[in-house]
C-alpha cells in the first residue's frame, strides 16, 4: 500500500524544544520571551540611600556595573548535571511514568469491556433506530445531517484522533491569551529544572506554541491514525498514545540532565513518534512518500531507521532545534510495544477485566467478564 502521508517525515515530526542558549542555564531564549510577553526587565536601582564618604569621585566597581541575572519566574536554579541531587529529580517523574502507564492501560481495558457490553445490549436498539430513520422524510440542507455524514465517512482511526487534534487546538489558542501565559509555561512546558515536574509530562504533549509545529504534527498523526487504530484498536491506541507522551517526556528529562542542556520543551512529537514507530515496525515493507516529493518512495523500515539515526546524531552533537531525546524515547516505546509490550501488557489484561466484571456485577457470572475481556482482541490485536 503506497502511503503519501508523512508530509515532513524527516523534518517536521519533531517536538520543538525551546532551550536556553547557554549550557546548564535556566533562562528562556530571548525570542521565546518576546513571543510569550515575558521580556526580562533590567534590575531596578537600590532604593536605599548610601552615604557618600569624602574622598575621590566614586567609580562603580566592575561587579556592580554588570547587572545580575535573575532567574525566569517559575524556574529554579539547576544543580550540576552530574550531582546526585540532579539525578534524584528523575525519581518522581519515573514513578509518575510507571503509574500513569498502568492507569492508562487499565482504563483502556475497562473502556473496551464496557464498549463491548454496550454494543451487545444496544444492537436491537440500533436496528430499530435505523428503521425509524428511513421512515422519516429526508430533510434538505440539514447542517446536522451533513456533519453526521462527514463523521460517518471517516475511518475509526480518524474519528479517534479528532479529539486529540481538538485538544491540541484548544491549548494552542490558550497560548494566545496573555493572562494565561504564566500558567501555560508552568504546566504546558516540560523542563526538569521546573518546580512542577509530573503534570507537564502529560500536558505538554498537547501543547504547541507555533501553528506550523502543531499543523505538521497533527497532519502526521491524522495520516497514520487509520493504520494504527486498525492495528491496535481504539482503546489500546489511546492508552499507547498517552503513555508514549509521558514516556518520551521522561526520556527528555533524562537527556537534559545527562547533557546539562536544560530548557522547556513542548509538542506532541514524542507520542507521534511512537505511533509512527509502531506502524513502521509492524509493516516494515509499507511504502511511504513525502507529500511534496511523491516521486521518491521508501519503505517504512528505512524511514524509521533514518529518523532514529538523525535523532541520535542530534542528541550526541547537541542540536537544539528539536528535543531529540523525546523523539528517541517515543521511537523506543513504539518499537518495544509492538515487539514485546503488547504481549506483556494487553494480552494479560483478562484477569483485570474479570476483576472489574466481578466488582461491577457483585461477583456473579464470571463468564461475562471473560467474554468482555476477549471481545476486544478481534479489533485490537497486533
Amino acid at each position: 500500500m503506497a502511503w503519501r502521508s508523512c508530509s515532513v517525515l524527516l523534518r517536521l515530526t519533531g517536538e520543538a524544544a525551546l532551550r536556553s542558549p547557554t549550557r546548564g542555564g535556566s533562562r528562556w531564549p530571548h525570542s521565546f520571551q518576546q513571543r510569550c510577553g515575558f521580556r526580562k526587565a533590567g534590575r531596578k536601582p537600590e532604593s536605599k540611600k548610601v552615604e557618600e564618604e569624602p574622598g575621590p569621585p566614586h567609580t562603580e566597581s566592575s561587579e556592580a556595573a554588570v547587572p545580575r541575572r535573575t532567574p525566569t519566574p517559575h524556574l529554579e536554579q539547576q544543580a550540576p548535571p552530574t550531582s546526585p541531587r540532579a539525578f534524584s529529580r528523575l525519581i518522581k517523574p519515573l514513578v509518575f511514568t510507571v503509574g500513569f502507564t498502568g492507569c492508562s492501560f487499565g482504563s483502556a481495558a475497562i473502556w473496551q469491556y464496557e464498549s463491548v457490553k454496550f454494543r451487545v445490549q444496544s444492537f436491537f436498539d440500533e436496528i430499530r433506530a435505523d428503521w425509524l430513520e428511513k421512515m422519516k422524510p429526508q430533510k434538505k440542507g440539514d447542517v446536522r445531517k451533513e456533519i453526521n455524514q462527514w463523521w460517518n465517512s471517516l475511518s475509526e482511526g480518524q474519528r479517534t484522533v479528532t479529539g486529540i487534534i481538538a485538544a491540541n487546538a484548544i491549548v494552542f489558542c490558550c497560548w494566545r491569551v496573555p493572562s494565561l501565559q504564566r500558567f501555560m509555561i508552568k504546566y504546558f512546558t516540560s523542563n526538569p529544572a521546573s518546580k512542577t515536574l509530573c503534570s507537564p509530562m502529560l500536558l505538554s504533549t498537547f501543547s504547541h506554541f507555533s501553528f506550523f509545529h502543531m499543523a505538521a504534527n497533527m497532519y502526521v498523526l491524522w495520516s497514520f491514525s487509520t493504520s494504527a487504530v486498525s492495528m491496535l484498536g481504539r482503546e489500546q491506541f489511546l492508552a499507547v498514545y498517552l503513555s508514549a507522551g509521558v514516556f518520551s517526556t521522561f526520556f527528555s528529562y533524562a537527556g537534559k540532565i545527562v547533557t546539562g542542556r536544560f530548557g522547556p520543551s513542548l509538542g506532541a512529537s514524542g507520542a507521534i513518534m511512537t505511533v509512527l514507530a509502531a506502524v513502521c515496525t509492524k509493516m516494515p515493507e509499507a511504502k511511504l512518500a513525502i507529500i511534496f516529493l511523491p516521486m521518491f518512495t521508501f519503505t517504512a523500515a528505512n524511514a524509521l531507521k533514518a529518523i532514529v539515526a538523525m535523532d541520535t546524531a542530534g542528541l550526541v552533537l547537541g542540536w537544539r532545534f528539536f528535543d531529540h531525546a523525546a523523539h528517541l524515547g517515543g521511537a523506543v516505546f513504539g518499537i518495544w510495544y509492538i515487539l514485546s509490550g503488547h504481549e506483556l501488557i494487553w494480552k494479560n489484561r483478562e484477569p483485570f477485566v474479570k476483576l472489574w466484571h466481578d466488582l461491577r456485577t457483585g461477583g456473579g457470572g464470571g463468564r461475562g467478564g471473560d467474554g468482555g475481556g476477549r471481545g476486544g482482541d478481534g479489533g485490537g490485536s497486533v
